[in-house]
């Protein structure tokens, strides 16, 4: 049996009429750069997640990009975020020639650990950029509410649709950053992201941003960069929003599927992997379904031979690349998210995922170790 990390061949059929029809539309009016289809999208995506405003940009890497330059963040300011993540958290940091400031991880969520936070918070600090990682939303609710604490920009690129006490991204920060990404739970035919706002006057700044700084047209009050959201995507994303939480709670289901069939396998009680933590007043969305696995790469060389497609998410934390060694961190300073690095695999969780297909994953995971 063969069975991806993703197969958006297998979610093609639910909306594939209506994209092609979207797409068509697009080609007949030949209006491909913001327009009607960008603002339709934008304005059901703020009603969907509950927020004020959503902007439209060309990736999640530019929508942090442009959230930090909409805080005045630059040389010399430090912005706080997590070793363990994608690099482009970090990336747009250093791009504006901000400085990273790691802090280590919660080994349970793997995201960042709030009280370390509040204890690496000094003068210096200009922001902190929480990611929801995996697709459970980072518990900053308490910080987000603290006195004086710097402006917060949450990463969710994999986490659109999660909750914390019932509340969706972009309700516990100055915005929240979303990626359209092809594999993404909602992702595009190619690029994209998105910031959802509460707060209008920042939204305005943004939304100037996105287009080169200009307002009106050609007069430039600030300089702001290209992260426009193509028409074409913007009406792909709008024909599988409706989508979505169905799409999640299929994510859901196969995950708590995985869950009962690894302890009842024995695989959790020996120690040999531990199946993803969900907070109790959290909603995950699970835009990656990871394990903590013993003989990480072997096993995923077995799973590979097997058929069984996966993926390491992240194999390297990012104080330790090299493009950050003038920060000055090593090896050691973040334990838990170096630990993670070494032992996180990413299983399929598709929704279109069968129990066939699940049982096939459990039953070679357990093979490898020699279980069941």
């Amino acid at each position: 049996m063969k069975i991806p990390i993703l197969d958006l061949k297998a979610q093609l059929q639910a909306y594939r009429s209506d994209a092609l029809a979207a797409m068509t539309r697009v080609v007949d009016h030949q209006q491909f750069i913001m327009g009607d289809e960008v603002k339709r999208f934008e304005s059901h995506l703020a009603q969907y997640a509950e927020v004020s405003r959503c902007l439209g940009v060309s990736s999640g890497t530019d929508a942090l990009l442009a959230a930090l330059m909409g805080l005045d963040i630059g040389a010399g300011d430090h912005v706080l975020t997590t070793p363990f993540s994608f690099f482009a958290t970090a990336g747009v940091i250093a791009r504006l020639g901000a400085r990273p400031v790691f802090v280590d991880i919660d080994p349970q969520t793997y995201n960042l650990n709030s009280s370390l936070i509040q204890s690496a918070m000094s003068d210096e600090i200009r922001a902190v950029i929480p990611v929801h990682l995996y697709g459970q939303m980072a518990d900053i609710s308490d910080f987000a509410d603290s006195v004086g604490r710097p402006p917060i920009i949450e990463d969710a690129a994999q986490a659109l649709g999660a909750r914390l006490d019932g509340k969706m991204t972009g309700h516990y920060g100055d915005c929240a950053c979303v990626s359209f990404f092809p594999s993404k739970n909602l992702g595009g035919f190619g690029d994209g992201g998105g910031l959802l706002v509460q707060n209008q006057e920042f939204a305005e700044k943004l939304s100037i941003l996105r287009l080169h700084g200009a307002k009106p047209k050609y007069h430039h009050r600030i300089v702001g960069g290209n992260f426009r959201l193509d028409a074409l995507q913007a009406a792909i994303l709008g024909v599988k929003l409706p989508y979505l939480e169905s799409w999640a709670d299929a994510r859901r289901q196969n995950a708590h599927w995985y869950n009962e069939a690894f302890r009842d396998v024995g695989l959790v009680s020996r120690g040999l992997l531990a199946t993803p933590f969900e907070l109790p007043n959290a909603t995950h969305v699970y835009n990656q379904y990871v394990l903590r696995v013993t003989q990480r790469d072997e096993l995923r060389s077995f799973l590979g031979d097997r058929g069984v497609g996966t993926m390491v998410y992240y194999p390297k934390p990012l104080h330790i690349q090299p493009c950050f060694e003038q920060l000055g961190y090593g090896p050691g300073d973040f334990p838990h998210a170096e630990r993670a690095a070494n032992e996180v695999l990413a299983i399929p969780v598709y929704p279109e995922l069968t129990r066939d297909q699940q049982q096939y994953v459990v039953d070679s995971i357990a093979a490898f170790y020699g279980v069941g």
